[in-house]
């Protein structure tokens, strides 16, 4: 527990500390990134020192025996109970070595071969992540080119950037500190999968790994027919493989996941230290020191939003549901936690300008043709068995928390309780309102839902079944998931081509005298060379403009009659705020009919086989010089 609260504050206050240098001195270079990096490591190192050990709060404090008299016949006649014995310390068994193998080739095969180089071109492992990898490239690529924090959006004209781009900002600390960039993202993926695997162990044992590894439900049936793994889960289904489609390709995860599971750690072993193997009164406080806890939660939305609404409501059910020293202490933390989160929103939403889009869509997908043809069929695909055993819970425990009231004829908030009802609720709300414009994003919250139920759904219902209806359960619970998974990981696929390693080194050469502020006209596309190497263009790929929640159809038909030539096309180019425009291979295609006037008339800022960029604001020399 030690090194994971330590490897999350470094990224975290390394990340904190890198915004806010580039923000005082107008953008990161190589100095200021090695100065946040510092500051990273020395927090981790505090950290590390004032944060527990886990295993070591977990013995059971024993009291020492009374000495036992020498006569045997004095023992029996005092009936003398045996010498209590320290409790063992727990040890791995099968299934715990089982998933933590499964987890190994899991995270090795998909980010040692996120993004590699195969001889001209860069290739990457899953077809998932063409365009989400394409978009985080460009923004740790913006980034390291020293752009003014924070910065405009480099996919859409008149923007500030509305992303939590926390963990790409760390990566672009580790290249501006000479680490590769693909040795970065990988060694960034291995250590966040190691750290994220140790947080679900600690948080549900096996039973929360496999549920994060394995999530599905009956989708995989078509396995039976075909005897071939696939990624069943991959079309027209909404509840997808965690791992391959949340994971991998949305990487604020790879920090937000292990981050929310330390806090819940953090907090179960706070507000409920009289938990099995918690005994001792030193639990009480918590695994991390405060200003641990606090850094982790109030710059959660710099990583991942959905992650801080989700344990922003834990909280705020907490307020409600518990008891005066936690309704306090909760207090605090949200009190200390409310400028700088408040801060870092108004960052990511382009100062409060991005429009809310929360709206009221009961169902969540189940009225997607895309997703669904039945609500019997959309339910029990997706989900299986997990909605059902998750209902099963919410009744044993309320039917509990029931009795023990009137047993006692008090309200007594137990840990499962305290988990469980605000975990239903979040799922709840997620199924009834849409806080994204893509209905699939409420995936992000349904997924803290899912985590938080997992130890209490093995712990409270599953674990107290005979062993053949636990084994039963738990193969239908993940048989689906494991088929997917293993099927998704494409061993022995020849991988995806996303860019051409040569033209996207020319282009970056070519555009490197360029100032960092001007913005390209270019075709949309997720992986345009330009983006790639970090450059601002009018419009980027439509997909991403859509999620993020622009309207962008105005503009794009203003950059579409600026690239096939109207007369305007000077003026134009003004009102979008573009200096170059860049004419490539895909500009060719897309504008095949255009009139191209400025060739001739703008000046040609470099060219090659990659394409030309010309300057539209400077005009051509004449002919022959």
């Amino acid at each position: 527990m030690k090194l994971l609260s330590a490897g999350l504050t470094l990224v975290n206050i390394a990340t904190v500390a890198g915004l806010l240098l580039g923000i005082l001195s107008g953008g990161l270079d190589g100095g200021f990134a090695g100065l946040a990096v510092i500051a990273g490591t020395v927090a981790a190192i505090v950290a590390w020192i004032y944060s527990a050990n886990f295993s070591e709060r977990q013995r059971i404090v024993v009291p020492a025996a009374p000495a036992e008299p020498k006569s045997k016949r004095t023992r029996r006649r005092m009936k003398l109970p045996p010498s209590p014995v320290a409790a063992p310390r727990p040890v791995w068994h099968f299934w715990a070595w089982t998933v933590g193998a499964v987890f190994a080739l899991f995270a090795l095969r998909s980010f040692c071969w996120l993004l590699w180089v195969d001889g001209a071109n860069l290739k990457i492992q899953s077809p998932n992540n063409l365009g989400d990898l394409g978009l985080h490239l460009t923004y740790i690529n913006y980034f390291a080119n020293g752009v003014a924090l924070w910065p405009d959006n480099p996919i859409y004209v008149f923007s500030k950037l509305r992303y939590p781009a926390g963990i790409d900002l760390f990566n672009a600390l580790l290249l501006l500190a000479h680490v590769d960039l693909i040795s970065g993202l990988v060694w960034t993926g291995l250590l966040a999968s190691l750290a994220t695997f140790y947080g679900f162990y600690r948080w549900g044992g096996p039973f929360a790994v496999a549920g994060f590894l394995f999530n599905g439900g009956f989708a995989a049936y078509e396995f039976l027919k075909t005897l071939h793994f696939a990624d069943y889960q991959g079309e027209g289904i909404a509840w997808k493989s965690i791992p391959l489609t949340m994971f991998v390709t949305q990487r604020g995860l790879l920090y937000a996941i292990p981050a929310g599971l330390l806090l819940l750690l953090h907090w179960r072993r706070k507000y409920f230290p009289a938990q099995p193997n918690e005994q001792s009164t030193s639990a009480r406080r918590g695994l991390v020191p405060w200003w641990v806890e606090w850094s982790l939660y109030a710059t959660m939305p710099l990583f991942h939003v959905h992650t801080f609404l989700a344990l922003s409501a834990l909280l705020g059910c907490w307020m409600v549901i518990g008891n005066a020293g936690m309704r306090k202490q909760i207090a605090l933390l949200l009190a200390a936690a409310f400028l700088p989160a408040s801060g870092i929103v108004w960052l990511i939403t382009d100062h409060l300008q991005a429009k809310s889009i929360l709206a009221w869509a009961p169902g969540w997908l189940q009225s997607d043709p895309s997703f669904s043809h039945s609500v019997f069929g959309f339910w029990i695909m997706n989900f299986g068995l997990t909605l059902p055993a998750a209902l099963a819970l919410v009744a044993v425990i309320a039917w509990r928390m029931w009795k023990e009231r009137r047993r006692k004829g008090a309200f007594v908030l137990t840990p499962a309780f305290a988990f469980v009802a605000p975990a239903a609720a979040l799922f709840l709300f997620a199924l009834f309102v849409k806080t994204a414009p893509w209905g699939w994003d409420n995936t992000k919250l349904i997924i803290w839902s899912y985590f938080i139920m997992l130890p209490f759904l093995w712990r409270e219902l599953i674990a107290t079944w005979p062993w053949p209806a636990r084994y039963a359960t738990c193969f239908f619970l993940f048989a689906s998931g494991f088929i997917c998974l293993i099927g998704g990981l494409n061993v022995g696929s020849p991988g995806f081509d996303i860019a051409n390693r040569l033209d996207l080194n020319n282009v970056a050469v070519a555009v490197r005298p360029l100032p960092i502020a001007e913005r390209f006209a270019a075709f949309p596309t997720y992986n345009h060379p330009l983006l790639l190497s970090g450059r601002k263009v009018v419009l980027g790929y439509p997909g991403h403009l859509w999620t993020q929640g622009f309207d962008y159809a105005a503009v794009e038909q203003q950059l579409k009659a600026l690239m096939l030539g109207a007369p305007d096309w000077r003026e134009r180019a003004r009102a979008l705020g573009t200096r170059y425009l860049f004419w490539g291979e895909e500009e060719k295609r897309a504008y095949a009919s255009s009139a191209q006037p400025w060739r001739g008339k703008a000046a040609i800022v470099a060219s090659g086989t990659w394409g030309t960029i010309y300057d539209l604001e400077k005009t051509a020399p004449p002919a022959g010089q």
